[in-house]
Formats: structure tokens, sequence, C-alpha cells
């Protein structure tokens, strides 16, 4: 397992320079060291005029260093004049999920000085989800820093190198490293995922980004002479996708036979099929049904229903699941959360609910989050009455008789879900209530209303809907859906597709 440091040094860069010396040094000798700057990967011009795309650029950089260190040299402020050197610094610890070691410059100043500039650049550092892991100080003004901070004396010795490697890693989760971990697992099996409207200049975009940072094996489905036009004018190389047509005839007719049989007994002749798989999204899926594609990602110029209604019709749900949903995952400043469902299902009944909210912890667990299900109402506990907290309570026994070992709590409200100090009023004895990951709305209206309302007034990342539930996996995009977002949707499909 790699760890990662970074070292900072505001105001101290001479001492900072030679401590990351030292640092490198020790860190060489117990095993294989990386080493690189806190640019690398991107340029101080372009963190200065585009920081979230130069972040991410600079993360992909340290991320790709395999050695047992990956030491980063923190920002000299003499190279960036025009930003917040440190503020760049701590994101990129963040999200790298890097040790913050932090060097001060004891010279002329007193313990009581000293103690409040740790204390303000840790809380520079939590703001930023970063996380200072030690403290670098001249042997004799170490003893001037207490509480639990681990400080380390000049100079460095093997104890301390020992001390600092011995510390626990950064464990926050911030958008940045979430969907970093996403795309290194959907590298470490790559899969084929079939996206099916190349006349939309966004997916020609993600398609050449997913093929060049070799995220999954793309096919489209579209006229080659028009793709490879377009994606000339864009001024992209989507050249090593595959590209099918709806009219090639050994696929058209293998697919409308196999659709032909599947809906036979709702009377689907062979030549109805044969129309029907004409159309992209029918088409896409029958590519993964038939296993010509291990996933399928639409919906940036088709409405939801044209993109899932196939996969319901075609692929179907999976054994023991009785109702396909969605989540989307929401990708806050230092956690991801889970909503479902937003995207599917209007009024779920309380069976359907219990199965919603397993099949989303499941989702959930399957990338990286630890499931705590709120089955959220306008009621906490048996503070409310009616048929809808009726409704939740119900589903929340039938959850809790299906699923005995899942943390789970219902009805609740979303403040009680979330707030520590509101959970510790509303319900002190719950294990869920206050740390809830999973949300579990009680209709497709607050869902959707919800994931939204957080979505737009906290900044967060939604990646999703994701469905869950089918044999296989499909998954819809937003029709405002960026670039990024289809990155995104491609690589969690890719790591559904493996298993």
């Amino acid at each position: 397992m790699t760890s990662r440091y970074i070292v900072v040094g505001p105001g101290s860069s001479d001492t900072a320079a030679a401590v990351r010396d030292a640092l490198a040094e020790a860190l060489a000798s117990r095993g294989s060291l990386a080493r690189l700057g806190a640019f690398a990967g991107t340029t101080p011009q372009a963190a200065a005029a585009n920081p979230t795309g130069a972040l991410a650029a600079a993360l992909e950089a340290v991320r790709a260093e395999d050695a047992d260190y990956v030491l980063v040299d923190g920002v000299d402020e003499a190279d960036a004049r025009t930003f917040d050197a440190l503020g760049w610094d701590l994101d990129l610890a963040a999200s790298a999920r890097a040790g913050v070691v932090l060097v001060l410059d004891a010279d002329g100043v007193d313990a009581e000085l000293l103690a409040e500039e740790v204390l303000v650049a840790r809380t520079r550092a939590a703001a930023h989800q970063a996380e200072i892991c030690a403290v670098v100080l001249p042997a004799a003004h170490a003893s001037a820093i207490a509480g639990d901070a681990l400080v380390l004396p000049l100079p460095l010795d093997g104890a301390a190198v020992d001390a600092l490697v011995d510390s626990p890693a950064p464990a926050a989760v911030t958008p940045e490293s979430f969907q970093a971990d996403l795309i290194d697992r959907a590298r470490a099996d790559r899969k084929r995922i079939v996206l099916p409207e190349p006349e939309d200049d966004r997916v020609l975009l993600a398609a050449a980004e997913v093929i060049a940072r070799r995220i999954a094996d793309v096919i489209l489905v579209g006229d080659e002479s028009r793709i490879a036009a377009r994606a000339a004018e864009l001024g992209v190389d989507v050249s090593a996708a595959r590209v099918v047509s709806v009219d090639d005839p050994e696929l058209r007719e293998k697919y409308a036979a196999e659709f032909a049989r599947l809906r036979e007994k709702k009377g689907v002749t062979l030549e109805q099929a044969r129309d029907t798989v004409a159309d992209v999204s029918y088409f896409g899926t029958m590519m993964v049904h038939m296993g010509d594609a291990d996933g399928m990602v639409s919906g940036a110029a088709h409405t939801t229903a044209h993109t899932i209604v196939p996969s319901f019709q075609i692929i179907k749900t999976a054994p023991g699941v009785s109702i396909v949903s969605s989540i989307f995952l929401m990708l806050m400043k230092d956690r991801v959360w889970a909503f479902g469902d937003c995207a599917v299902n209007p009024n779920p009944t309380p069976e359907q609910l219990a199965d919603i909210a397993i099949s989303s912890a499941a989702t959930a667990a399957r990338f990286g989050v630890d499931p705590k299900v709120a089955m959220l109402s306008y009621s906490t506990g048996s503070s409310g009455s009616g048929p809808d907290v009726d409704a939740v309570v119900e589903a929340t026994r039938i959850l809790r008789e299906k699923a005995p070992d899942l943390a789970v709590e219902g009805p609740i409200q979303f403040d009680a879900a979330v707030d520590p100090s509101v959970a510790a009023t509303k319900l002190p004895d719950s294990p869920v209530a206050g740390q809830a990951t999973v949300f579990v709305f009680p209709s497709l209206e607050a869902g959707n209303i919800g994931y939204k309302a957080v979505q737009r007034s906290s900044g967060a990342v939604a990646v999703g809907p994701v469905l869950q539930g089918l044999n296989k996996p499909v998954n819809d995009l937003s029709r405002g859906a960026l670039v990024e977002d289809i990155v995104n949707t491609v690589a969690l499909t890719a790591v559904q597709a493996q298993g």
C-alpha cells in the first residue's frame, strides 16, 4: 500500500526544502520512493486559470505513482503569487489522501505563538478536508506543541520518521478522491461500455476522455464516417472505439430474433422486432443482453423512459430483486451519501421501499460507502402520524425482517439523520441517527427534490442516477449532463459490470 505525504512550509520555504530532502532520504531507505511537485501534471498558470481541472490533473499524477512512499513537495509561494498556494497544497493532500507535514520556522517565536500557529494551520487544513499528520520543529522548540499533534524534532532521525510512517493515513473522502478511486477500479478490469448517442458532442468528448484515460473500452452506435468527422471537428480522438451501426444486417437480425423471443408472449413478431431494435436504446440494450457489451450509458439526448424501458423488457431484474430502482451518489465535500429512489418509482409501496433500501445499501457498499440507512419521513420515531408515516414504519419493519444485519433507522427526518446534535435529542440511542449514509426517500417526488436541493445548495457532485436491480448494468444520464458526469457514469457502470 502506498503512503503519501505532502510537506508544506508557509513562510518557511528554506526550512521546508531541507525537511523534504531529509525526509526523502529517510523514506527511500525504507522502500521505494516517488518524489514530485504539487504542480505535477499541470502548471501554476493552469492552476490559476482553472483550479478544478488542474487539481484533477495533479491528482492523477500523484495517484499514478505506485511506490511504497510518495513525497510531494508543497508549492513554493514564489511560484504561485496569483492564487492561494497553501490552499492548493491542502486540496491536493485531501484528494490524494496524503498526510500533511507542516514545517514551522521557530526562530524568534515563543511557545504560545507556535502553538497558535499550529492550531490555525490545523483549522485551515480541516476546512479543506486535509489532515496535518505531523509538525516539524527544531528540537529545542518541540515541547512547545502540546496535545495530540505528532511533533518531529529537527534534525529528523530514524525514530521521528518511524513515527510518521506509523501514523494512520487520512481517510476523508472528497469528490476528487471518490472519482479517482472509481476510475482506478474501472481501469483495473476494463469493461466494454456502449454509448448509443455519439451524435451528442458531450458523448464524443466523454468517449475520447474515457479512451485516453483507459477507463473502459468504448462502443459507439452510429455511422462511422460521421462520428470520425465530428470527432475531428471537435479535436478529439475516438479512433480506438468500436463503432457499430443499427443497420448492420448480422447484428440487427441477431438482436431482432432474440427480442422477438423475449417478447413472444406480448405478441411481438420478428418483423416488429426488426423495427424495434433499430432504435439506438434498444440496440445498445440488446448488445448488453447478448454479451456484446458489458454495460450501457445513455440518456444525454433521450428521456429516462427511453433509456430504461428497454432494460426492463430485455435485461430484467436480477434474481431475488423485486423492483428496479435508482440512487444518486452525492459527493459532498468530505463524504459520500447515497440517495434513493430519485428517478424511477413514483410511489413505492412499503414492500418496495424496503427492497429499494436493500438495493441502495448494497450499491453504496460496492462503492465504498458504509451503509447506514435512514428511512426518511416528515416524522422521527413516533413523533408524527398519518398514512405516509405509517407506510415508512411498515417499510422499516419489513426491511429489518429482510436484512436484520443492516443498520437502519426509520421513520426519521433528514436533520435527525445527518446532524448529531439533533439526533442526540430525537433519537439518542440510534446507531444510525446523526451519521446516516444511505437515504431512502418515501416517494420519487421527495427524492428528486431532495437530491437537487442538496446538489445546488451545497455544490455536491451528483453521480447518477445509478440503476440497481438489473441483471446487467444500464445507467441513465440527465439530459443536462456535463462531460465529467458522463465519464463518471461510464466508470461507475464499468465497476458495476465487474460484479
